[in-house]
């Protein structure tokens, strides 16, 4: 998979793509994520990439004939079907099945936005979506094209150890995670629940999957109500949460 992230601050955003597993799996040439400066891509002696926007108003505009300039000269690096992603307060709601969805992708480009936005004509001719981190406004789209480029790579084969790395996390299968613990056994007079310790499996997995039921009604009533706990083995888990609750 090759990611490409238009950006004003590609020093920032390779600073951080190229760190720890994300740098690893480049190295290893299994993903591959550049980093592209728009200000390279203005036919202007300063390097300008905005101006004022029509109709009046505060701000600046990201003009779209740089943009459009940087997005035509990565898809010719490229070569090959590019998914072009605006990240927008506007758009769409990002989530893991969306990161799974885009997964299928074999290049993306994420465009980041900035000042008062972008040029929508660029939008119109250029972008396949938008998509948003939540219902917040950034003062870019750096932080979101980065989060959105490592929720997707590191589901890609091999950038992860095993697929159980990403598949036993929040959000993958519907529930929140289990809680986690690590040494010491005793910290603070706390102690690492003993099922934990006590090498079964079988019995392990199964508290997982009732402390994750737990902790996703409490914390996410909305995702709890999604669901599907109809097999038998999870009757009997609610039933378990059920007594649990009344004895408390």
């Amino acid at each position: 998979m090759r990611i490409d992230i238009m950006t004003l601050f590609p020093d920032t955003v390779g600073d951080m793509m190229n760190e720890s597993i994300l740098g690893r799996a480049q190295e290893r040439d299994i993903i591959r994520i550049e980093a592209h400066q728009i200000r390279d891509f203005t036919t202007n002696k300063q390097n300008q990439v905005d101006d004022y926007p029509y109709g009046g108003g505060h701000g600046a505009v990201l003009q779209a004939d740089p943009l459009y300039n940087c997005w035509t000269h990565i898809c010719d690096e490229v070569g090959g079907p590019v998914h072009t992603i605006f990240m927008s307060p506007c758009g769409t709601t990002f989530n893991q099945q969306k990161a799974r969805e885009l997964l299928k992708q074999e290049n993306i480009i994420l465009v980041c936005g900035h000042y008062e936005g972008i040029d929508q004509r660029f939008l119109d001719e250029c972008v396949d979506e938008e998509i948003s981190l939540g219902d917040f406004v950034l003062t870019g789209g750096e932080i979101p094209a980065m989060a959105v480029a490592d929720c997707i790579c590191r589901m890609v084969p091999g950038v992860l150890s095993d697929p159980e790395c990403f598949e036993d996390e929040s959000h993958w299968n519907g529930l929140l995670e289990y809680p986690q613990y690590s040494r010491p056994e005793v910290w603070h007079g706390l102690s690492v629940p003993k099922i934990l310790l006590s090498g079964h499996h079988g019995n392990v997995a199964r508290w997982r999957r009732k402390q994750s039921i737990l902790r996703t009604r409490q914390r996410r009533p909305d995702m709890y109500e999604q669901l599907d706990l109809s097999s038998k083995e999870d009757r009997k888990l609610l039933r378990e949460l059920e007594e649990e609750t009344a004895e408390q």
